[in-house]
């Protein structure tokens, strides 16, 4: 799509548009660039984000070893250089600032919040020690400041992750891989050391339906099963498909995965020291623990049957099998979080919206001026390129807004009044030109280390370290 075209600017007359956009994710670069880019549009973007670095998921959610999807940054420091923008990173929106204070320095304010929690399973022994979820591994080996103080055990020598989605895929293939091939990625020195002296020697991957049905990609079930340190195992009975399944015209990516699965399976054990034994049909029922912790975790074994509307939907067949694991993983989705200010569907788990405008949860009424783009839109579906088409189309309601009176009450204050009120609360705000100092260490500390990138994890260690580089050229990360 070419977002040049992409968006149709409003006859403003000489008024200058001014946007917020909460968070820095792909979304929000996505609604900031199809604003600076809109043809004959006068726009300021103020862009906001509780982190002092940007990018969301990009930097805290990206597998280290999938560096080539990183790069999609280029895109987005392109739009950060573009006359109009701003980036404030360090302002946690709802906290340091309100929404109310937002609105009175902005016509229109995005938010591009994402989903920054995750689903829970709802079984017995959920909170027993070393049940965790996939997100707060995720974090932990990407050294998220969420999360780079958790600890994981990996003593234990059997792991079950719940969920076959490629955040799955992600955590198991870290769990799997050979440090070694992980050591020059971006992925966290503590986290490196931790997997250095792992006892993992097998993965089960739970699904709760059949092949056709996984919502991992290809590209990622075949990473799986070209790990030189595991062999990706499946049982012949689950790969084959059930009557239910068969009877589908399954899309062409859903074909491959069919294909693959069936392939490993004819392959058997394999030799490799490292299993990742993938699961079709089961569900988990209870997480087994002993003194505290996990010990085990129950599944039963589901049937597949075609509901009124043609979907497949999985029905427990009441047989049970016990899976002796020391930790589980859950990974069956992401949650939104609300944010202080801004309707929230808590059952959802995303800002209720008609098509991007923001409608407050009881009246159903449009909350003017209010705009969400992303997962925080739709709930957690797609990769990081459907972003922009999303964000795209709440930007064009967003300037079909902007013409009438009644989108809400023009900003009495000028650029520079955000600045002001940052600094009277006396809040450290990072700018995008701060980053991109942060992001020169990073690398040059990399380097040093035979990486990538070395990642600060911790907050104060950034802000510790934009000081420093003020005060001479000689600091290093």
């Amino acid at each position: 799509m070419n977002l040049n075209h992409a968006v149709q600017a409003p006859a403003l007359g000489k008024r200058l548009l001014r946007v917020a956009v909460v968070g820095s994710g792909p979304s929000g670069f996505y609604a900031a660039e199809a604003l600076l880019n809109a043809p004959g549009l006068a726009v300021e973007v103020d862009m906001f984000d509780r982190l002092p670095t940007p990018y969301g998921l990009v930097r805290g959610g990206v597998a280290p070893d999938h560096q080539k999807i990183k790069s999609v940054i280029l895109v987005y420091e392109k739009v950060a250089a573009k006359t109009g923008f701003r980036f404030f990173g360090n302002i946690h929106i709802g906290k340091d600032l309100s929404t109310e204070e937002l609105s009175l320095h902005y016509d229109q304010v995005v938010f591009a919040v994402g989903n920054e929690t995750d689903r829970r399973l709802g079984i017995p022994g959920e909170d027993l020690t070393g049940s965790r979820s996939a997100t707060e591994f995720v974090g932990w080996y990407n050294g998220h400041p969420d999360h780079h103080h958790h600890q994981f055990d990996l003593s234990c020598d059997k792991v079950a992750v719940v969920g076959i989605g490629n955040v799955a895929m992600d955590v198991t293939r870290i769990l799997a891989q050979d440090p070694d091939h992980l050591a020059k990625t971006d992925i966290a020195d503590y986290a490196l050391d931790a997997l250095r002296k792992s006892r993992v020697r097998e993965v089960f991957l739970l699904g709760r339906r059949g092949p056709a049905q996984a919502a991992f990609s290809p590209t990622e079930i075949k990473e799986i099963g070209e790990l030189h340190s595991a062999d990706l195992v499946v049982l012949p009975e689950e790969a084959a498909l059930d009557d239910a399944s068969a009877s589908l015209t399954l899309e062409p990516n859903d074909k491959k995965n069919v294909g693959y699965v069936q392939e490993r399976a004819r392959l058997g054990e394999g030799t490799k020291n490292k299993k990742v034994r993938l699961r079709f049909c089961v569900s988990p029922v209870e997480i087994i623990g002993e003194r505290g912790r996990v010990a085990a975790i129950k599944i039963e074994k589901n049937t597949l049957i075609k509901d009124d509307r043609g979907n497949i939907k999985a029905k427990g067949a009441g047989r049970f099998e016990t899976l002796p694991v020391g930790m589980v993983l859950r990974s069956v989705g992401y949650h939104g979080i609300a944010l202080p200010g801004v309707p929230f569907d808590a059952k959802s788990g995303h800002i209720p919206n008609e098509n991007g405008r923001v409608i407050d949860a009881q009246t159903k009424k449009i909350v003017p001026g209010a705009y969400v783009v992303g997962w925080a839109k739709r709930g957690p579906s797609g990769l990081i390129g459907t972003n922009r088409a999303d964000s795209v189309a709440t930007v064009q309601a967003m300037l079909e807004d902007a013409v009438r009176p009644a989108s809400g009450n023009a900003p009495k204050k000028s650029s520079q009044a955000v600045v002001d009120l940052l600094r009277t609360k006396n809040l450290r705000f990072v700018t995008f030109e701060d980053w991109k100092a942060l992001d020169r260490l990073e690398i040059e500390s990399g380097a040093r280390k035979g990486k990538i990138r070395d990642k600060f994890t911790v907050v104060d260690e950034m802000l510790s370290a934009l000081e420093a580089a003020k005060k001479g050229p000689a600091f290093s990360a």
